[in-house]
């Protein structure tokens, strides 16, 4: 697939189904990773959102897609109105709110779009990189697919290096002492755990990709 093929309301909303079950699916992984440094209940959050991503999907996409994500976002704010709910929430809007007006989203679109959500979501969750949080995944899977479709990568293999940078950033932390909201209570124990806000985020950016 081109960099230059478009991706219309269509596939925006089966994308969004995609997103729904893997976070249903996962809810218990992430559930295990909460529990080892949080409250326990991210997996309970993650599948509120993913049944109000696959519930809203089922409105059509047609028109402003911005405006679209934005609802969607709303939606999901909605269902899971905890920390987590609150930030995945945000993104959705920010990157709704960076192709606002647009019927359909190439490859610079969907690059505004998680700069956008990133951006987002740093400042209303008052992180920053480092503090191993969700945005230690979000930023480089970001920067790493704004340069691979300004290369002129596929958007196909551009997802899969966002996937890789995700992931790797995700890696990068899991050694360090988180910073930010209930596992900064747990200290140095945070160290060498999995940050669930890393984990969530691949799950996310992977049922997109490799639907």
């Amino acid at each position: 697939m081109e960099n230059s093929v478009t991706i219309k309301g269509k596939d925006v909303s089966t994308a969004m189904v995609r997103v729904g079950n893997a976070l249903i699916r996962e809810k218990d992984y992430l559930t295990s990773l909460d529990q080892a440094m949080g409250d326990g209940d991210l997996g309970i959050t993650t599948s509120k959102a993913g049944e109000a991503l696959i519930a809203f999907a089922q409105t059509d996409p047609a028109g402003d897609l911005g405006k679209y994500l934005a609802q969607a976002g709303m939606k999901v704010n909605s269902a899971a109105p905890s920390t987590m709910g609150t930030l995945l929430a945000t993104g959705l809007m920010q990157a709704g709110k960076a192709v606002k007006g647009a019927e359909e989203l190439d490859g610079s679109d969907l690059s505004a779009m998680l700069k956008a959500a990133f951006e987002g979501m740093m400042a209303r969750g008052k992180a920053k990189l480092g503090d191993k949080t969700i945005l230690d995944a979000l930023g480089p899977a970001a920067d790493t697919f704004e340069k691979a479709v300004s290369e002129g990568d596929d958007l196909s293999t551009a997802g899969d290096k966002m996937i890789a940078a995700a992931e790797k950033g995700l890696a990068a932390v899991t050694p360090l002492q988180s910073h930010i909201g209930r596992a900064s209570w747990v200290g140095e124990r945070t160290k060498g755990l999995v940050d669930p806000g890393c984990a969530a985020l691949v799950v996310i950016l992977k049922a997109i990709v490799e639907g």
